[in-house]
């Protein structure tokens, strides 16, 4: 026998998952949750959960599909981009359908209700067609009667092959935000963690979440970002100058794309200097359209975390994560961003990983900017070994794509500057090497200051740290400013 217990009084199970059919009947035997589901797409795959465990007539005031695209355009109206699977068409069920609950209810008949709007807009593979599924979810909710509602919405990707089996994993996933929304909205993390519960990574992919509202006014955006990567929900995640959370492929659809990796702690004098040289080359490619043009700052979780000690070049990717500060990665990011760079965290150790990642959303010509440096790795077989086909495997899948790598010099010392012409590679590797070089996809940057080939970020961090005079003339206009006001990196602070 199934007892009868609601949202807050299930702390004897707090270590155990519930089912989605369970987090159902809980919600629908709380007297106060009450709203409406809206979904389109895949049909009605998260509100069938709260139909079929019983109690559904004190929690759902009204269930829709606007299956039809007319008639879904005449209740939310058109969306510019002809796109019915996008963020601003959730946005609008989730608006729309919040707004008419609260017209057409009366608040003397229910005092008590906390209110919510949940809305999903969803592509599962056709039969007709093998593309992988994805959509977007939300929910609209109040914790407390009458308060201004807060909001979750989050992208998803299904890796199911099967529609069926990805409709099932939508109707699971839009469960657990229903249950996580009420239960665990102290916590963003927590709900994020939750979203996962009977499902799993193989089978979805959440690539993009923005929490809004007075429940969440404290907690930056930018932090759920790198949470979903540490977790491995998601390889990459990006977000804009303003802190804004962003779907890939809307910022990178059909784009040419030019990338630099940094660690960034600081940014630089040498990292501006690159990415203006860098992008100078790139524009005047043939196949570059400028006004198509997105530029990324890419940090990787190895360069936010130092390595495990059982993690070797052979594994890039396996890094520390709870060595990840938050306070690090946000004085980092606060830096790119106040100068207006688009960020990207991701989890790619291995350049050819990233690249295989930008492919999924463009054909179009890309550019990396690296230094000499990160170049010689990249002909170093022993980054390799894990592929059957070694080297050859790795280089072979980094310029599969249509690529231009541009290449930053270094100061070897003396008069000698190091180049893509004077870097010394295997021989067993060099006439593969040689042939990039002719074929101009590895090319030298021109036009760089000579005077910056010193500065190195670790050398910034250490002046900051220690309260050092000069490192003001190493980072861009204004970033001082920035990080003295702000205390970022350990400024004027005693480190242990």
């Amino acid at each position: 026998m199934f007892f009868n217990f609601n949202c807050s009084s299930i702390k004897f199970m707090k270590k155990v998952t519930l089912s989605a059919n369970q987090k159902a009947l809980s919600i629908n035997l709380d007297p106060h949750i009450y709203g409406t589901f809206s979904e389109i797409g895949a049909g009605q795959e998260v509100v069938r959960h709260f139909f079929r465990c019983g109690g559904a007539s004190g929690t759902i005031a009204k269930a829709m599909s606007a299956y039809d695209m007319d008639v879904s355009d005449a209740i939310y109206g058109k969306e510019e981009s002809g796109r019915y699977v996008c963020d601003s068409r959730l946005t609008k069920m989730l608006e729309r359908e919040f707004l008419l609950l609260e017209e057409r209810l009366s608040r003397k008949k229910h005092p008590n209700k906390t209110f919510f709007s949940f809305a999903n807009t969803v592509a599962t593979t056709k039969y007709n067609n093998q593309s992988p599924g994805h959509g977007w979810m939300g929910i609209k909710f109040q914790t407390k009667a009458k308060e201004k509602p807060s909001e979750i919405i989050f992208h998803f990707r299904l890796h199911d092959r099967d529609a069926r089996a990805q409709q099932e994993c939508v109707g699971i996933l839009g469960t657990n935000l229903m249950y996580a929304s009420f239960n665990y909205f102290q916590s963003p993390k927590k709900i994020i963690k939750s979203l996962y519960d009977n499902l799993t990574k193989d089978q979805l992919e959440i690539d993009m979440v923005q929490m809004n509202g007075n429940l969440f006014s404290d907690f930056d955006n930018r932090l759920l970002s790198l949470y979903l990567v540490k977790n491995n929900m998601t390889e990459a995640v990006i977000f804009s100058p303003d802190g804004t959370n962003l779907q890939p492929s809307d910022i990178l659809y059909n784009k040419n794309i030019l990338a630099i990796r940094g660690s960034f702690r600081p940014v630089t004098k040498v990292n501006i200097d690159m990415i203006k040289n860098g992008y100078n080359h790139f524009i005047k490619e043939k196949k570059v359209n400028e006004k198509n043009l997105q530029v990324l700052f890419e940090i990787t979780l190895t360069n936010l975390a130092t390595k495990t000690k059982k993690s070797s070049d052979k594994n890039l990717e396996n890094v520390d994560v709870k060595k990840i500060r938050d306070q690090d990665f946000l004085d980092r990011v606060d830096v790119l961003c106040s100068i207006g760079q688009t960020v990207l965290i991701s989890n790619y150790g291995r350049y050819y990983k990233l690249l295989d990642y930008f492919s999924r959303f463009s054909s179009k010509r890309m550019g990396i900017i690296l230094g000499i440096m990160n170049l010689k790795d990249i002909f170093d077989d022993k980054y390799y070994n894990h592929l059957d086909g070694g080297i050859l495997e790795g280089i072979g899948k980094m310029f599969n794509q249509d690529l231009k790598v541009y290449v930053y010099p270094y100061n070897a010392g003396g008069a000698e500057i190091l180049s893509t012409k004077n870097l010394e590679i295997d021989s067993k590797i060099k006439p593969l090497y040689d042939y990039y070089v002719k074929n101009k996809r590895l090319v030298d940057i021109k036009g760089y200051q000579k005077e910056y080939l010193d500065i190195f970020s670790n050398k910034v961090l250490y002046m900051i740290r220690n309260n050092k005079v000069g490192w003001e003339n190493l980072v861009p206009t204004y970033v001082d400013n920035l990080i003295k006001e702000n205390k970022l990196f350990g400024f004027n602070k005693k480190t242990k």
